[in-house]
């Protein structure tokens, strides 16, 4: 099959591309940016386009599929083509159930956890040897790639995401799966600029269920309300398999999760990361792993990329970087880190990055969710917002948001780096948490300032 790839999008639509090169097919693609990994990994398979950009010419009667990434636009000079022409047109969602639906679909949703979820799914199927097919949002260690796909598996375990599949098709990307096995780990408010409402926004986790097959499964976090109400809701012939956080404790620094053969340590540590195990204990159940096979297997699984990732640590020091954003995420790891070093200092450094999270109205959103915090930050850099064409976010908007006296905000780049690289790390936790980089901060120097 001769497919081409509009708007490769990121690493995901990169690996989907690198994937069905793997199967067999004729991958060919247009992008205007490219990073690494990414770009070694297609110049290796002989795929990275010549140059970057949109070429028209590209797009000829013999494609028999055009791949669209999210983030191309409506009036992408190949799409244009590509509709002229006839040709069929994908989006990332559309063209992996496609590839799936001949395969029993377990789909991770939620606005929390999901990619930590899926991480230890397929980290407990590697480590019993049992292939299956995935799409996953981080790279995971043991994994090649973030996609995979054949035609002998029998399982396709997807990362179910809210956001929405392509620039001509509207519905957000979990609507397309039809999950046989479907679990949903949160709903808390995100993606604003889409779901203008926190009601619209629920709606999509309502579609969601809807659109479990019948006779299917939904497994469900029964400690989240709006995620109880929701799945107790649904009408439709399936199954449901509520979970709770399990029993755990920390000693010196090691979780230590309760099973029925006695305490045992794991790499992971934090409610909401023992939460997600739970719902991933009892999707891999539904999977043909049984309970003391899973245990087996997940003492060793550290995490998934930039979930909680430690990056530097030496005696009474340790720093973690985190995906978290959003402010049930960033309640939730900045909760963890304090409960895994109760006796340090908790530095926690937030960057305002997101459309939802620079957006005056949403901002309120965040009050309390750095209160576990000895020392609480925010930066945010005034460029992004107007890049983003947000009105202007406020010093005192911010302030009043968090409803912290003590919060210490940034807007600067050069000076948050120098009032972090001037503080005394003795004894303390230092956490960042960003979907950015805080303007350039390098990692590397923060790991050198734990030793």
């Amino acid at each position: 099959m001769r497919t081409h790839f509009i708007a490769i999008g990121g690493s995901a639509m990169h690996n989907l591309a690198l994937a069905l090169h793997n199967k067999g097919y004729q991958v060919t693609g247009s992008d205007d940016a490219i990073f690494e990994p990414s770009k070694s990994r297609l110049d290796k398979k002989g795929i990275l386009p010549a140059d970057l950009g949109w070429f028209p010419e590209k797009i000829t009667p013999d494609l028999e599929a055009i791949i669209l990434g999210m983030h191309a636009k409506a009036d992408n000079p190949e799409l244009l083509k590509a509709q002229e022409l006839g040709l069929k047109i994908y989006s990332y969602p559309e063209f992996l159930y496609e590839q799936s639906k001949n395969k029993t679909r377990v789909v991770i949703g939620g606005s929390h956890g999901k990619t930590t979820i899926t991480s230890m799914i397929l980290h407990v199927m590697h480590y019993h040897n049992i292939a299956v097919d995935y799409m996953v949002g981080a790279q995971l260690e043991g994994f090649d790639t973030m996609v995979h796909l054949t035609e002998e598996n029998d399982f396709m375990v997807l990362e179910g995401d809210e956001y929405l599949s392509s620039p001509i098709d509207r519905r957000p990307k979990f609507h397309l799966y039809q999950p046989n096995i479907a679990l949903i780990s949160g709903i808390a408010w995100d993606h604003i600029n889409v779901f203008p409402t926190y009601e619209n926004y629920v709606e999509q986790f309502e579609i969601f269920v809807a659109k479990i097959t019948n006779g299917g499964i939904l497994v469900y976090n029964e400690e989240d309300p709006e995620v109880k109400r929701v799945s107790e809701a649904a009408g439709n012939p399936i199954r449901k398999l509520p979970y709770t956080t399990p029993n755990y404790k920390v000693e010196n620094g090691t979780t230590l999760l309760e099973t029925p053969e006695g305490d045992m340590p794991i790499e992971v540590f934090g409610a909401h990361n023992l939460n997600n195990l739970a719902g991933a204990k009892w999707i891999c159940q539904n999977m043909g792993v049984d309970e003391a096979e899973f245990y087996e297997a997940i003492a060793s699984f550290k995490g998934a990329s930039k979930r909680l990732e430690k990056i530097g640590e030496s005696k009474n020091k340790v720093a973690y970087k985190d995906f978290a954003h959003s402010p049930s995420k960033v309640a939730a790891t900045t909760k963890a880190v304090k409960e895994q070093y109760p006796d340090r200092k908790l530095i926690a450094c937030l960057e305002l990055h997101t459309y939802s999270s620079l957006n005056a109205e949403f901002l309120k959103e965040y009050e309390g969710a750095l209160e576990h915090a000895d020392v609480a930050v925010v930066f945010y850099s005034p460029d992004a917002v107007k890049i983003k064409q947000l009105e202007e976010v406020t010093y005192d908007q911010i302030a009043t948001a968090f409803n912290r006296k003590d919060l210490i905000i940034y807007t600067n780049p050069v000076a948050f780096k120098e009032y972090l690289f001037g503080l005394n790390f003795d004894n303390s936790a230092l956490l960042l948490m960003s979907s950015g980089n805080y303007g350039g901060l390098n990692f590397d120097e923060v790991k050198a300032l734990m030793m």
